[in-house]
């Protein structure tokens, strides 16, 4: 796509009680992340924005002093397919751990979302930090590192191989010969791989996309290989730093040329958190009012999962202290490290910061203004679009859909209709063709 026709795309992080973490205590806001009343309003929401993407994360362990969306959420696989049933256009994405399960079962789940929702599936890839998960799956810890992105790289190629085993047109349905199946567009997997045994085919036809959206998150060196490999999107972490960003974005790039796929076939989007006012003077209010809800208890808890280490020890007023680096969260505690240095910030600085977009850049002002921002990050090449992650909901939300939406539509950047029925339509993405080496597997 020329730089002239290029088109902004968005996402909606979305968690029924707001993505800042006391964004529940908001007038009006919504308190339950397992409301179907909540969550339909705010696809339809999204939709009747035009984004590309309503994305629901996931985490398979809960504790009551986590953030509040995260200690009582729906699965989503479920969730995701009853709304593809209430929206149209929307894109549907979800978060699947590679850690805890099996290719075949990812692979059938999103290819039946993507028939339900004619062709809006998207699976975001996570490897999962979180030690408490692995002691409900018969687990004590999880795996290191570098050794979860192995196993999820071959997790992907698993599945995508299996989205492969079957043609077009697999399905014949001649009542006049009586052949229902052509045999011969059906071809086993047969992988036998360092972690995963699977022989394939999958028993589902191939669906609408011909391959599901993948997104992925890791910015560590092994996570950023498995994007350029395998992702079609990614939600990149940003501190708000634009020379970081842009090294950041064109480095992931230049990897995406490197596995033989061009610069447009991976989409980049930063999370971020705008708050929204008449004036900047009560946008930043709001934002002031927010974070008067924090406590330290839960603020010093997010920071400790995002850097890794355990801070309650120390003094909230010195400076952040220098930890080493840790499997959880490399993308995370790299970008905090390096805003708290750039910006010289105390531990009450940080934590502030991190709990109130869990570590995702926070931005304030009128419409305008979150609008100038979104335009010189898109244009000056530091992003494809951004993953808008509101406060609360509806209110922060409906604020960016009514008054930044049109204003990015004004200046050109922005779809105002969808042009197509699919999220690799709304991408820009090709559908893929069956891989020419399953041919004559």
């Amino acid at each position: 796509m020329s730089a002239a026709n290029r088109q902004m795309h968005l996402g909606v992080f979305v968690l029924g009680t707001g993505n800042h973490s006391a964004g529940w205590r908001y007038e009006g806001a919504t308190a339950s992340n397992c409301s179907w009343p909540v969550l339909q309003t705010i696809a339809r929401t999204a939709e009747r924005g035009k984004f590309d993407l309503f994305f629901i994360s996931d985490g398979l362990a809960t504790d009551p002093g986590d953030h509040p969306s995260f200690v009582s959420r729906l699965e989503p696989m479920t969730l995701l397919a009853a709304l593809g049933a209430v929206t149209r256009h929307i894109g549907l994405g979800a978060t699947v751990s590679t850690s805890f399960g099996e290719p075949f079962h990812v692979a059938r789940a999103f290819a039946s979302l993507d028939h339900l929702s004619g062709g809006r599936a998207a699976w975001n890839v996570v490897t999962s930090t979180n030690s408490a998960a692995p002691l409900n799956f018969s687990r004590e810890r999880p795996y290191e590192h570098d050794l979860r992105y192995e196993i999820a790289t071959e997790f992907v190629e698993v599945v995508r191989g299996l989205w492969d085993t079957w043609d077009d047109g697999a399905i014949v349905a001649d009542r006049s010969t009586g052949t229902f199946v052509d045999a011969s567009k059906i071809h086993p997997l047969n992988h036998k791989g360092r972690f995963f045994s699977v022989k394939g085919p999958l028993n589902i036809q191939r669906c609408p996309q011909g391959h599901p959206i993948i997104i992925q998150a890791g910015g560590s060196p092994p996570g950023q290989e498995l994007s350029a490999r395998s992702a079609d999107l990614v939600f990149s972490v940003v501190n708000g730093d634009p020379a970081a960003a842009k090294s950041a974005y064109d480095s992931l790039k230049q990897r995406v040329v490197k596995h033989g796929r061009a610069p447009d076939d991976l989409a980049i989007l930063p999370g971020v958190m705008p708050i929204i006012g008449e004036t900047e003077a009560q946008a930043k209010e709001q934002l002031d009012r927010l974070q008067s809800w924090l406590t330290s208890t839960n603020a010093l808890t997010l920071v400790s999962q995002r850097l890794g280490h355990d801070i309650s020890g120390y003094p909230l007023d010195g400076p952040v202290p220098e930890f080493p680096q840790t499997d959880r969260g490399q993308a995370f505690s790299k970008a905090l490290f390096e805003m708290a240095r750039r910006e010289k910030m105390t531990l009450r600085d940080l934590y502030n910061i991190t709990a109130a977009a869990r570590g995702h850049w926070v931005i304030y002002g009128t419409p305008q203004r979150i609008a100038d921002i979104f335009e010189s990050w898109f244009t000056d090449g530091m992003a494809d679009g951004f993953v808008v992650m509101p406060a609360y909901f509806p209110g922060a939300f409906d604020d960016f859909v009514d008054k930044v939406v049109p204003e990015l539509q004004r200046r050109g950047l922005f779809r105002r209709e969808y042009e197509g029925s699919t999220l690799r339509d709304h991408l820009g993405l090709a559908r893929p063709v069956r891989a020419p080496e399953r041919k004559t597997a």
